[in-house]
């Protein structure tokens, strides 16, 4: 009897559940589908938007005597960190006459997108690298020939104008530090020379800094983007450019999931000094900086714990930072009283500083807090852009000062040593001239040749001076070197060992 009424209650209780689910289906009514954002679905509404202000750049250099034949010329490649390459690096094929004599043409293919109605193009400076004309091709298949090319190679920024009948579409400049990592994108240009191709991805990262250009701001992002997407946009879903496609990161030569676009915020400032003037004026104090990374040292040099500081790696002759008195070694901590986060940030601040403006350098040098009046000047055209000379070979000296606390052997800085290893007739202190495998110096990146200034903050003269400030010192607590390298720049470097 109990079997049987636990049968009608499960009945009872099924033919509920069976109505509530099936009535709507039985009144004619579909069940309730959730609603898909259609940016999931399609992208067609922003293509639209985007695609016919995107152009697509072919440039010509002045051409050079070449001989007969065949020749396929790619962007070099070397000097580039990490195998990070630009897009402008597919080869090009050309064929010669039988004339020695006959010219050889020089160019490349990259993108671009028109920024107003009258005809200017934004696009990345190493795509028009030397051009002396460039054709660009519209979307809509009209091409136009320009001489009017402007560039700024400290950002691989340039613009192109174009004059053309009528207005032409265009594309606004949106605001990439309100993009957020996550955010879709969108990658428009040429791969190959495969002109309106449309990409997806994600900002994947951002404040990239790669040491390609003088100044950085990179997005990261895994949209597929190849050789000849350089200069073409990067935008999000509302159609706007977010950045400017510039690099991929690479083995292969082609996509492999890591893409940089110069960020917009950046072209913003760049562009407008471009059209006005054709040429982008900036300040600067003529140092070489880097981060402090190291919580150790940090608190070494003075720095409070949360306090952030830039360390002053080398201090260039006639510039505004050595005439006001700034020296290697010493750290940057506030501009005006205002604190600096990093050198990313000192140096995009100090560039948009008027010139002629005198502003207050805060630093802490040797831990002392110092204040010098640096007066802003106008930075030379060439300033960043000379490359670091190869370091020289050092002869082994046969009367060095062997430091076994460290694993060092070390020479006194010689006239000859000097002059061998390239450093200035100012420099003083201690050479290293070898390093024990294994030892406290090596584990430290410590490498011969490099010149040990100061330890613990006091000034080193001779090798034997070293040998007796490291004797002293306690390489539990941790020893600070302050150091010199033959290609020019100070660090810091903290030997820290339990073999004390």
């Amino acid at each position: 009897m109990k079997r049987c009424s636990l049968i009608v209650c499960c009945l009872v209780l099924g033919g509920i559940v069976g109505t509530f689910l099936a009535g709507p289906l039985l009144k004619g009514q579909d069940q309730a589908v959730p609603g898909i954002p259609k940016e999931l679905t399609s992208y067609r509404d922003v293509v639209k938007k985007v695609l016919p202000a995107v152009v697509s750049i072919d440039s010509k250099a002045q051409p050079a005597p070449a001989r007969k034949g065949r020749r396929r010329v790619p962007m070099p490649m070397e000097g580039l960190p990490e195998e990070f390459r630009r897009f402008f690096d597919f080869p090009f094929e050309f064929e010669f006459g039988d004339d020695d004599d006959s010219p050889m043409p020089r160019g490349g293919f990259g993108s671009g997108f028109l920024v107003d109605p009258q005809g200017v193009i934004l696009t990345n400076f190493h795509v028009v690298d030397g051009a002396s004309q460039v054709t660009v091709q519209l979307s809509d298949g009209r091409k136009f020939t320009s001489k009017d090319v402007k560039t700024d190679p400290k950002t691989d920024l340039a613009i192109v104008r174009i004059e053309a009948p009528g207005a032409l579409p265009f594309l606004e400049l949106g605001d990439s530090d309100a993009m957020q990592i996550g955010d879709r994108v969108l990658a428009i240009g040429a791969p190959f020379g495969l002109t309106g191709t449309v990409t997806h991805g994600i900002i994947s990262a951002k404040g990239r800094s790669l040491q390609l250009n003088m100044y950085e701001d990179f997005l990261q992002t895994d949209a597929a983007i190849n050789p000849g997407n350089s200069g073409g946009p990067l935008v999000s879903l509302d159609g706007k450019v977010i950045g400017i496609n510039a690099a991929i990161k690479s083995r292969s030569g082609g996509w492999q999931g890591v893409g940089l676009a110069i960020s917009s915020n950046i072209a913003k400032t760049i562009m407008p000094q471009l059209l006005k003037e054709g040429v982008v004026r900036r300040g600067y104090l003529g140092v070489q900086v880097k981060d402090i990374t190291e919580p150790d040292i940090a608190a070494r040099l003075g720095l409070r714990q949360g306090e952030h500081g830039v360390l002053i790696t080398r201090v260039f002759e006639d510039t505004p930072g050595a005439k006001a008195g700034l020296k290697d070694g010493d750290v940057i901590t506030a501009l005006d009283n205002k604190p600096i986060a990093n050198g990313r940030e000192l140096q995009m601040i100090v560039a948009r500083l008027p010139v002629g403006k005198t502003i207050a350098v805060q630093v802490l040098r040797d831990g002392q807090a110092k204040t010098f009046q640096v007066t802003i000047e106008e930075q030379p055209g060439k300033y960043g852009t000379t490359r670091v000379p190869l370091p020289r070979r050092m002869e082994r000296e046969s009367d060095g000062v062997v430091i076994d606390k460290i694993g060092i052997e070390a020479v006194d800085l010689t006239a000859d040593v000097a002059d061998s290893l390239g450093y200035s007739e100012q420099a003083k202190g201690a050479v290293i001239a070898a390093v024990k495998q294994g030892s406290p110096a090596d584990d430290a990146g410590l490498r011969r040749g490099m010149l040990i200034t100061k330890v613990d903050k006091k000034p080193i003269a001779s090798a034997k001076g070293l040998r007796d400030a490291i004797e002293a010192a306690s390489l539990d607590k941790g020893v600070l070197l302050q150091i010199e390298t033959p290609q020019g720049g100070t660090n810091y470097v903290l030997l820290k060992s339990s073999r004390d």
